[in-house]
């Protein structure tokens, strides 16, 4: 779908279930491959082996001793997830959420931003992205993606800043979403992580 094809637009107060949805779909895409590449860790496995250890002597079951602490694990990755990205944010000083339109009427994206001021100027982070059906509608990313570069823009204008940063965190295992930045010439930089490995990476380009 061409980015010119698409409107962008506040989102509607009859849409908002409709935008929870995708939200939810777009972390049932990632949610997996996070907590697989989380799990699979040595310092992960090194302590799920030792909790698996423990309650063995607790649980007159081996295989409910080794199951427990991974669906434990699992579950509360997932949850933490949803948390996370799968619910609406608050409403923040840069407007929306943002929804992308069709000229049908189709919302087939959703954007939520917040300011942010780092070293580097300052700008807004992209606290919510969502896309329905990647593989097809790379366009509404773009589309959308640009849309949240004009808004950090303005934001930045209008405190008086000359520079601006959007800054945009995307989970280890998003590889279509890394792609489609690294395309638009986002870097990745720092980010999040537990135990010395990276589970949310910051992509982030100067305006």
């Amino acid at each position: 779908m061409a980015p010119s094809h698409l409107s962008v637009r506040e989102m509607r107060e009859d849409e908002k279930p409709l935008v929870l949805e995708m939200l939810k779909a777009g972390v049932k895409d990632t949610e997996n491959r996070v907590a697989l590449h989380a799990l699979t860790r040595p310092p992960a496995l090194l302590l799920l082996a030792a909790a698996s250890s423990g309650l063995r002597f607790l649980l007159a079951s081996f295989a409910l001793a080794l199951l427990l602490p991974v669906s434990l694990a699992v579950a509360a990755l997932k949850l933490g997830l949803r948390a996370r990205w799968g619910s609406l944010p608050p409403p923040g000083g840069l407007g929306g959420p943002w929804v992308a339109v069709r000229g049908s009427g189709d919302v087939c994206g959703v954007l939520a931003l917040a300011p942010s001021d780092t070293g580097a100027g300052r700008g807004a982070r992209v606290t919510r992205l969502s896309v329905s059906r990647w593989h097809r509608r790379q366009g509404v990313g773009r589309r959308l993606l640009a849309f949240a570069e004009s808004r950090a823009r303005a934001w930045a204008g209008g405190s008086g800043e000359t520079r601006a940063r959007l800054v945009v965190p995307v989970a280890v295992a998003a590889w279509g979403l890394a792609g489609m930045l690294e395309g638009c010439g986002y870097q990745a930089g720092g980010g999040w992580g537990c135990m010395g490995y990276m589970l949310l990476r910051d992509f982030s380009k100067d305006l």
